[in-house]
């Protein structure tokens, strides 16, 4: 397999200094268009990923994901959502990123270039056969990264990854590879432009269908999110009032009461 670093092409656009700011936003618009097609071509890659993080974390398993710059930050981004979304516990999904908590809010040099941190990383929060390890890059080519996975690997831990160049180093590591091919980016080499947007498109994709299929969702209705804020309360209530034939102020004496719209639903329901 031929690896090409289609990130790092050059851009189809030139002189951008020279565009209008209508030229620029149209431009930037027509390329993060092509983004959800290539996600479509890679639906199957996705799914195989889901399949197994849903029947490790059956087994009491958790899922990783581990980057450096923008792909950290995405995978932390995506790890927090769930426990207010879904109601899991904190430490179900565990975004990690090169050069630690630091580097979520500014670049830590060279850290993305130790191929052994990411292993060292994972030990802390105890890594095991049950869980699954997510790198995210979007060169495919990040030692970081590759090196938990090749770590992960040797110990029998289930490796998936995401990255947007094919036949990457990254994806020929990878049990469970996915490759969201979005070619060159608007600004040369700025993968927090496409490449980025892709990575939360398939983040937002695993997550959401791993935990629907955990039981995390009725119907289409959040019934384990967090009750965090005045706002979700209210949501808290209106879904109560869609699921059982109460009033709103029954179903936050309900809600209160239990604490969450599953509870509040199946004891109304003699549960």
């Amino acid at each position: 397999m031929t690896f090409t670093k289609t990130t790092e092409q050059s851009s189809k656009y030139e002189h951008l200094e020279k565009m209008s700011v209508q030229k620029l936003l149209s431009n930037i618009n027509q390329e993060d268009k092509t983004i959800p097609l290539a996600v479509e071509k890679a639906l199957t890659q996705i799914e195989n990923l889901v399949t197994e993080i849903v029947s490790k974390m059956k087994l009491g398993g958790r899922l990783f994901y581990i980057g450096a710059g923008t792909s950290g930050r995405l995978g932390i981004l995506d790890a927090s959502e769930c426990p207010p979304t879904f109601g899991v516990p904190f430490d179900l999904v565990i975004g990690i990123i090169a050069g630690g908590d630091t580097a979520i809010r500014r670049a830590v040099e060279n850290a993305e270039d130790n191929a052994i941190q990411a292993w060292i990383d994972l030990k802390a929060f105890n890594v095991n056969i049950n869980d699954v390890v997510v790198g995210i890059a979007a060169s495919g080519t990040t030692p970081y990264v590759i090196g938990g996975l090749q770590a992960c690997n040797e110990n029998k831990i289930t490796t998936g990854s995401i990255s947007c160049n094919a036949g990457s180093p990254l994806s020929l590591t990878a049990k469970f590879p996915i490759e969201v091919v979005v070619g060159p980016e608007f600004v040369t080499g700025s993968s927090r432009m496409k490449a980025g947007t892709a990575q939360k498109l398939v983040l937002n994709m695993i997550t959401t269908t791993t935990m629907i299929q955990l039981g995390k969702v009725k119907g289409n209705k959040m019934v384990d999110m967090q009750l965090s804020n005045s706002k979700l309360v209210d949501r808290g209530v209106k879904m109560i009032m869609g699921e059982i034939p109460v009033s709103y102020e029954a179903a936050a004496a309900l809600l209160k009461k239990y604490g969450s719209v599953r509870k509040a639903v199946d004891k109304y329901n003699g549960q």
